[in-house]
């Protein structure tokens, strides 16, 4: 596990706080929150007044469970002899958040757990500490932890401030979501509620709007007179692994579509906000998402193409088909890749098609937003049986590698006109010091200074639920499910859904 940068210049630690983690002991906490928290602290952005209590029907106490927190850690980052030692766990660091561990052994559903709770903060955060609830759990026990929050009073705010964190999924389709949405809404406030969606924590992402907005040369071509057309894609090479009871209920679309692509979809097609504030950005992205058309069943079914995969090579590794995972139905019909055709029916993006796409065990992996600019018109370059010159496109590499390549045309050297595709690409590695992390550090801290920016509102969630229920619906009553060989790009339909367009998707590969 790399280490995250030093504090940036400016950013001052976040406010005294508790952070409670209920599902302290699932694979969420081990693998992304804790190390995430060790990265904050080479930052220096976690306050003195800092606490963790994990929370979990696990028999535990505050030594066993920071016992199993270090040992976690130690297999990321090794073993450092001493703190000054490279490429181990730091032992100030550790020791420092070693300390602000602790355990609190109860059931989700048992309101005893949270009166233990509210005596364990009193006691150990004092008056006035703010604290976070973190819900790292199955999305079953989302509504009952809150209604137990509120019931013992641990949401009220008289005496210092108190945040929900909801992983996804947000539901599992329109009705769900508005359920949720209003069990939490009856409970506290909006300013309370943090949906986090990981990919928003990524570079490039955030950056999104620094390209668009901080350079004139993008924004005035950002639109429908000069983009012919978007392709977002997430690109897995792993199959379901162990998520099998999950994914089979689940599928690629509700998993991915409605927050991390939709995500993405909203920071490249929303207008320019009125300021950086955390309403003017979320009401943009919420806007663009609300835009999107909804298509009919008939336009649903021609408009998207779902897959499942089957046994094949990825890597030059062999995957098995995807029925013969644990806990998958092996009749299963849930699609473990999808793509889709939407349209944003606004001023800006009307007649523009954005391209949707993710699945697992694919040939690559890979997450990018792909701008592809029309053709320049006319005759010229093309005499003499020269080829027309290429749309110029705009890639934004999310994963594995963050960054920005711009493909344009150019005389090849010699006496004729001759094009040639030459690319200009920009790796964040290559200009700044940057130390992979798990991607939550900075949502984390957002959450603990009380920046809603990157966490999406509940009319976002909903709208987005909005957008992909017809797809869920047509689905359901018809529509076929196409098979591909793990270690290939999806079936072909997905090729022939670009290409009855005039179109392709670029190539899935950093």
């Amino acid at each position: 596990m790399a280490r995250a940068a030093p504090k940036p210049q400016g950013l001052a630690p976040a406010p005294p706080c508790t952070l409670v983690v209920f599902g302290a002991r699932g694979d969420l906490t081990k693998r992304l929150l804790t190390p995430a928290l060790y990265n904050l602290t080479h930052e220096r952005l976690l306050p003195d007044g800092f606490r963790v209590l994990g929370v979990d029907h696990n028999v535990e106490d505050d030594a066993s469970f920071g016992q199993n927190v270090e040992s976690f850690l130690r297999t990321l980052v090794g073993n450092a002899a001493s703190e000054a030692d490279e490429g181990g766990l730091d032992r100030g660091r550790w020791a420092w958040l070693r300390h602000r561990l602790g355990y609190l052994t109860g059931d989700f559903e048992d309101p005893a757990t949270y009166r233990a709770l509210a005596a364990r903060l009193a006691s150990d955060g004092g008056k006035g500490q703010g604290a976070i609830f973190y819900l790292a759990t199955s999305p079953r026990f989302f509504g009952e932890i809150v209604r137990q929050l509120a019931k013992a009073g641990l949401t009220d705010e008289t005496d210092g401030f108190r945040r929900v964190v909801i992983e996804k999924p947000f539901g599992q389709d329109l009705r769900s979501a508005k359920a949720l949405n209003a069990l939490l809404l009856k409970r506290m406030d909006e300013g309370q509620i943090y949906r986090i969606d990981h990919f928003m924590g990524k570079e490039t992402v955030r950056n999104i709007m620094a390209l668009r907005f901080a350079n004139a040369v993008f924004e005035p071509i950002w639109n429908r007179d000069n983009i012919d057309h978007v392709q977002i894609t997430a690109a897995e090479t792993v199959g379901v692994e162990d998520r099998g009871g999950f994914y089979d209920q689940a599928g690629a679309l509700r998993d991915m579509v409605p927050n991390h692509l939709f995500q993405l979809l909203g920071m490249v097609a929303m207008e320019p906000p009125n300021s950086l504030g955390a309403e003017a950005i979320r009401a943009e992205k919420a806007r663009v998402i609300e835009a999107i058309e909804i298509q009919t069943p008939a336009q649903a079914l021609a408009n998207s193409v779902r897959g499942q995969y089957r046994a094949g090579q990825v890597g030059g590794k062999s995957l098995s088909d995807y029925r013969a995972a644990q806990n998958v139905a092996k009749t299963s019909h849930t699609e473990t890749f999808v793509a889709l055709k939407l349209s944003i029916d606004n001023w800006r993006w009307a007649g523009v098609p954005f391209y949707l796409r993710t699945g697992k065990a694919m040939a690559a992996r890979d997450t990018e937003v792909v701008i592809r600019f029309k053709a320049p018109p006319g005759k010229l370059f093309r005499e003499g049986g020269s080829p027309a010159p290429a749309a110029n496109e705009l890639v934004l590499q999310l994963q594995p590698q963050e960054g920005i390549s711009l493909a344009f045309d150019v005389k090849q050297p010699g006496e004729d006109m001759s094009l040639a595709p030459v690319r200009m690409d920009f790796r964040y590695a290559d200009y700044f010091t940057v130390e992979s992390a798990t991607g939550y550090e900075p949502l984390l801290y957002d959450v603990m200074i009380g920046d809603q920016t990157l966490f999406k509102k509940a009319d976002e969630i909903e709208a987005s639920w909005r957008a992909v229920q017809p797809f869920m619906t047509a689905w359901s009553k018809g529509g076929v499910l196409h098979s591909y060989a793990a270690g290939a790009n999806g079936p072909p339909q997905a090729d022939a859904l670009l290409a009855r367009d005039g179109r392709s998707w670029h190539e899935v590969g950093p």
